[in-house]
């Protein structure tokens, strides 16, 4: 299995939630963990930038970036969305599965 956890951060809750859930009922995800808090410090045109955001923890596997990636893209607000994907070396195998069955077509919800 082919198991990825992607992060993108949010501007606020309800735009995290929206793209959360169109990524779920899209099984482009099969889960989406939200967590608000995060405090970025980033450059963005010229400047250092600290904003308040909400981080995405999404969980998927690598046949269905291609399709996250341009969902994302297409709903996200930022000119220039965060997406960031690191391969899951390890995990519980029931969870992993349960992974890819969620975002396959056909499989359980």
């Amino acid at each position: 299995m082919d198991i990825l956890v992607c992060f993108s951060t949010c501007p606020d809750a309800s735009t995290a939630e929206r793209i959360a859930r169109t990524l779920v009922e899209s099984r482009l995800a099969a889960c989406v963990n939200l967590l608000p808090g995060v405090r970025s410090i980033y450059r963005w045109e010229g400047a250092v930038a600290s904003e308040a955001e909400v981080l995405m923890m999404i969980k998927t596997t690598t046949a269905q970036l291609p399709a996250l990636r341009a969902h994302l893209v297409a709903l996200h607000p930022y000119a220039v969305p965060e997406l960031i994907a690191l391969q899951a070396a390890d995990g519980l195998p029931a969870y992993l599965q349960w992974i890819a069955d969620a975002v396959a077509s056909g499989g359980p919800p």
